[in-house]
């Protein structure tokens, strides 16, 4: 396909693209020191507060019966954002900049929109969650706490005049605290080991029971998340190598090893927060409990730990703010690639917080603070509905010979993204005949 220059040669995320030097000649781990950060941004939208008000409900309800949801959940995960490695490598562009290229402009037009609206719903269960947050650790009421979240944009603007690491580095550290805080937070639970384990064996109860299903649903989009598709394939080019086979593959290996062990980072919060909240409420009585609120009240007196609930507090303020950063980055990916129109970092954020500040706002005024936890749960399964519109272009283009050359899938991994594709497809499909139809 003929391309203009003008567009063919726009590379994603320009202000950082190629910014970070890989060092030749050097041992292993120096190297995987050079490609490690692209993985822990992306692994970030894994563990927002979306990610909470599902995983509380599945645990408070359920026990330990959908920690095979979120494993399965974050094995796909770990396949896709690979994949998004890959095309970023491979082509030197982003999956938004593929769809552009190679779709028609109707179908990339629509590709965008649905996007947009993905990248919305996770905006909105950031910005709640923080909000919540500022609420049960300062008492601060949630609609003013939803207007402070917005200040955020003054961190991200800073951070990114000052380098792409500075930014990593910050995300990094903020997930060692959430996972510091989660790690107390099981020493004060003392689960059950044989159950936690158990839990992590499908049941096809999940497929049977609506509820069961729907918050599966959710913790599948809160897990999966398609604007992090975009987001990968395109700030894995902020590392300078070189422009040669065995680079490329270098880039890719070490791409991938930086994704994994991110998202197992994201494996460990998710499951966690699920395990404490079979063992904190599903097991003492309170299988109800579904409202972040209620369960940061509860934890205390359950454990029986005063801290329980201030740690509680703590990683979800932090998971709020870390989850903000990446979504400038996504949604900046997304506008560009689909429509090559660049906004002022500023207006790009403030566009995308006012689309989450409005129904947050209108949701807490007119239903009541309680509403929130529904509404993030609702955000999460938007995610996943608009997932496959993600997935399938990505697995498309690295199964295409044409685009992808001596990069392209091997056939086993064409065959298992295919797969994943198609359970994320059957899922949403389900999910939609049991709310219309069971």
């Amino acid at each position: 396909m003929s391309l203009p220059e003008s567009i063919a040669k726009s590379p994603s995320l320009p202000e950082v693209h190629r910014s970070i030097a890989v060092p030749e000649g050097t041992s292993f781990w120096r190297k995987l020191l050079a490609y490690a950060g692209p993985g822990y941004l992306v692994s970030v939208g894994y563990m927002d507060p979306g990610n909470w008000a599902t995983d509380l409900a599945g645990g408070a309800k359920f026990g330990y019966a959908l920690l095979s949801v979120i494993l399965l959940s974050n094995l796909m995960a770990i396949v896709l954002q690979s994949l998004c490695v890959r095309l970023g490598v491979a082509t030197g562009r982003d999956l938004a900049q593929c769809c552009r290229d190679y779709f028609s402009p109707r179908v990339s037009f629509g590709l965008w929109i649905l996007c947009e609206i993905a990248i919305a719903a996770c905006d909105l269960a950031e910005l709640v969650g923080s909000a919540i947050a500022l609420q049960l650790l300062f008492g601060i009421p949630l609609a003013i706490g939803v207007c402070i979240t917005a200040l955020d944009v003054l961190i991200i603007l800073f951070l990114q005049s000052r380098g792409f690491r500075y930014i990593e580095a910050l995300v990094i550290t903020m997930i060692m605290v959430i996972g510091g805080c989660f790690m107390a937070e099981m020493i004060f639970a003392r689960p059950d080991v044989g159950a936690v384990v158990g839990g992590f064996a499908p049941r096809v109860e999940i497929l049977q029971n609506p509820q069961m299903l729907y918050i599966a649903i959710g913790i599948l989009g809160a897990t999966v998340m398609p604007h992090n598709l975009y987001l990968h394939s395109a700030i894995i080019q902020t590392r300078r190598w070189k422009e040669t086979v065995e680079q490329k593959w270098e880039a890719i290996k070490f791409g991938t090893i930086d994704s994994t062990i991110a998202l197992s980072f994201a494996l460990f919060i998710n499951a966690a927060i699920l395990i404490l909240a079979a063992a904190s409420f599903h097991f003492s009585g309170n299988q109800e409990v579904a409202e972040i609120q209620d369960a940061y009240k509860l934890l205390s007196p359950v454990l029986g730990a005063p801290l329980a609930s201030t740690l509680f507090g703590v990683a979800l303020l932090v998971s709020g703010q870390n989850s903000t950063l990446t979504g400038t980055m996504a949604g900046q990916i997304v506008m560009e690639g689909f429509l090559h129109i660049r906004l002022k970092p500023l207006l790009r954020r403030l566009l995308t917080r006012l689309v989450a500040i409005v129904p947050a706002l209108l949701t807490i005024v007119f239903l009541g603070e309680s509403s929130t936890t529904n509404l993030l749960i609702l955000s999460q399964v938007i995610l996943s509905l608009q997932l496959s519109f993600a997935v399938v272009p990505l697995v498309m283009f690295t199964s295409d010979r044409r685009l992808m050359k001596e990069f392209v899938n091997p056939q086993w991994l064409t065959y298992l993204a295919w797969s994943i594709s198609a359970i994320i497809i059957a899922l949403n499909s389900w999910l939609l005949f049991q709310t219309f139809f069971g």
